[in-house]
């Protein structure tokens, strides 16, 4: 066998698929889910408090403890089974019971103290019951009408007809959701715990999806008020000073940017969460029960709107969002060039001033060398005039004999010095 190093995380990536296994369960049991997320004004999810929460349950029944940072845990609770599961944003927890129906809500079976230290909020709950299929229609009819809303309810042959499955996504008086699960007589624990399964998903994302869609009203009311102040902003970028309108426009795109940073991760898991819930309706194979509607048409129905309407909030926000953009691109842009225009002129002032200065220049160079040579010929005639005396020369002769070469040497001196500079 060839010696090769495995990546440190292979077995742990292939563990994880086989991770959260499908519970097996027969006709006459009853599932009690529940599902927490963390507040809304909460900082962010601790998933060490739902930990501990989930060990304070499990010491209760003196049950096992799953391994320390678990994300998932299945075993005996009493009497019953649970199941455990640690997800992003929430954290979601199903009580299996086989048998007997539960009185009451359900989540009676859970310790009241517990329940009451919740370290987050009901997302969602659900009673799922799993029975046996009625071989006569009329009884089966009467079981629907007894227990779901008619209106709301949603029902079909599901897995080629192994299990009939029903629900009215409604809240009861208990404060529950009730779904059905009708096996047909041949259909295995397994396959009825897959249904379950997916029953359970599919209620949970829906709920988490619909929170996109409450986040996404609030944000439209937002971006009215801000809609009209950005058009009022562009109304005046044709007549206005354009500093002062780049100036009003900049708070309102930091507004912007920042429902767009705080709605980030809400509308993209919206939209995920939306795509779940169609892929666990698609894996349950519906088939229409008489003239009932499926769980596919009710979510088209009830659902799919409220998704269209977050998206459309979200296109919204992503195209006034680029429409200031381009307004504060066009405000700096008409800035600049009005900047460039007056550098243009302050350049075109300088070089006026410096011409000026230059003529100025050569003025004062034509004086300066006037008196410089003045002065030049007094001390040249001061220190010849004693050689000049001997041979015969006046002053007034010796002085006219140095002006000449005086002012010639002293001009040349001066531009020669004028161009080094230059």
């Amino acid at each position: 066998m060839n010696a090769i190093s495995d990546h440190k995380e292979r077995y742990a990536l292939t563990n994880e698929l086989h991770a959260r296994p499908f519970p097996t369960l027969g006709v006459g049991a009853c599932a009690i889910y529940l599902a927490v997320k963390r507040p809304a004004d909460a900082a962010r999810r601790d998933r060490g408090a739902d930990f501990a929460h989930l060990l304070a349950l499990l010491d209760h029944f003196g049950a096992d403890h799953p391994r320390p940072g678990a994300t998932h845990y299945s075993g005996r609770l009493g009497q019953h089974r649970i199941k455990w599961e640690s997800h992003t944003e929430f954290v979601s927890y199903t009580l299996f019971t086989e048998g007997r129906v539960p009185q009451g809500d359900g989540l009676d079976l859970f310790p009241t103290d517990w329940l009451a230290d919740m370290p987050g909020v009901r997302l969602t709950s659900a009673m799922i019951r799993v029975t046996a299929k009625p071989t006569d229609k009329a009884e089966l009819a009467r079981i629907l009408k007894d227990d779901f809303v008619p209106e709301s309810l949603a029902a079909s042959n599901v897995l080629d007809g192994a299990a009939l499955i029903a629900g009215d996504f409604r809240i009861d008086a208990k404060g529950q959701m009730q779904f059905r699960v009708i096996a047909a007589p041949q259909t295995g624990a397994q396959r009825i715990g897959r249904i379950v399964q997916r029953i359970c998903e599919i209620e949970t994302y829906k709920a988490m999806s619909m929170l996109g869609y409450r986040r996404a009203k609030d944000v439209s009311r937002e971006l009215g008020s801000i809609d009209m102040r950005l058009n009022r902003l562009i109304d005046r970028m044709s007549g206005a000073e354009p500093e002062a309108v780049l100036a009003a426009l900049l708070p309102l795109t930091a507004e912007l940017e920042a429902i767009s940073a705080q709605t980030a991760f809400r509308f993209s898991g919206t939209r995920a969460y939306s795509t779940l819930v169609a892929d666990k309706i698609a894996v349950l194979r519906e088939r229409r029960l008489g003239g009932r509607q499926t769980f596919e048409e009710f979510m088209s129905r009830r659902f799919e709107p409220t998704m269209r309407t977050t998206e459309a909030v979200e296109a919204q926000l992503q195209n006034i969002s680029a429409r200031a953009f381009r307004a504060a691109e066009l405000l700096r842009t008409r800035v600049e060039v009005e900047r460039s225009a007056q550098n243009q002129q302050l350049l075109e002032s300088m070089d006026r001033r410096a011409d000026q200065q230059l003529h100025l220049q050569k003025t004062v160079e034509g004086l300066s060398v006037v008196a410089i040579s003045y002065y030049a010929v007094n001390l040249a005639s001061y220190a010849t005039y004693p050689l000049a005396k001997a041979g015969g020369l006046d002053k007034a002769t010796l002085t006219a004999l140095l002006i000449p070469p005086v002012i010639a040497a002293v001009w040349l001196t001066v531009r020669r010095i004028r161009n080094a500079v230059h």
